[in-house]
């Protein structure tokens, strides 16, 4: 008997039995036989492609956590040149130090225009970064910052966000608050040092200005609901990384470019 249909046969019966429904409510939702479900949970029958994608959507989790439930993203920022990548279980997102500067670069600038404002905090600043890199990528077919961008319940999350804010504080670049906005507990960022305009090109400020002129006075709610219509968003599965290519199929009012008949 396979040792990884064991394994995952135990993780869905887990799954399932936490659910509490039984094998032959799963059966009618998957679209097999209650026997065959057992045969899974016993690690006695493999489980075809589309049969794993319907337990991920049924239980809401990725395709990876349903096959490993410690299997998180793993962000790895550059330490050195040449330094060895680590070789990891977790899914890995390695940054190079190109998008890396970009990132601080563009969160700068970011924060010395508006990171004051009231309704800025954490979730508006994952918004404002998802619409500068997309709405770039269809204007230009290219990337400007470049981060990978996941699907989650609250819209589009940077997923290299946390580890390179942790470096910037830690280097001083930039200070984390803690505040309120209308009695919600609010995470702020606040600028120690201005953005290097120099690691900017003059259509990627525009892009960025065009943004926050757009959205810098919308609040967390607001702007992520907004976000849950963006095609590229609406088209990925929940949990996984949103494809820059999908900018191409925007609809009206997203849509940056003009296109030719």
């Amino acid at each position: 008997m396979n040792k990884m249909n064991v394994d995952l046969g135990k993780r869905i019966k887990q799954l399932r039995e936490i659910e509490g429904i039984s094998q032959e409510k799963l059966s009618s939702i998957i679209g097999i036989s209650r026997s065959a479900i057992s045969q899974i949970e016993s690690g006695e029958r493999k489980i075809t492609a589309e049969e794993f994608v319907l337990l991920a959507k049924k239980f809401n989790i990725t395709l990876e956590n349903l096959i490993d439930p410690e299997c998180t993203p793993r962000i790895n920022l550059p330490e050195k040149e040449n330094s060895p990548t680590p070789v990891e279980k977790e899914i890995r997102i390695s940054v190079p130090q190109k998008n890396l500067d970009k990132f601080k670069e563009v969160l700068l600038y970011i924060l010395g225009r508006v990171g004051s404002l009231p309704n800025i905090g954490e979730t508006v600043l994952y918004k404002l970064l998802y619409f500068i890199d997309f709405d770039y990528y269809e204007m230009y077919e290219e990337q400007l910052i470049g981060a990978s961008y996941q699907k989650n319940h609250h819209g589009p999350t940077p997923m290299e966000f946390k580890k390179i804010v942790d470096r910037m504080i830690k280097e001083q670049e930039i200070e984390k608050v803690k505040s309120e906005y209308f009695n919600f507990p609010q995470t702020k960022y606040l600028p120690r040092r201005p953005a290097d305009l120099a690691k900017l090109k003059a259509n990627e400020i525009n892009m960025i200005e065009k943004v926050l002129c757009r959205f810098s006075d919308w609040n967390a709610a607001k702007i992520s609901e907004y976000s849950h219509n963006d095609i590229p968003w609406m088209t990925t599965e929940s949990g996984k990384i949103i494809p820059y290519e999908a900018v191409f199929y925007r609809t009206a009012p997203y849509s940056v470019r003009q296109y030719s008949e």
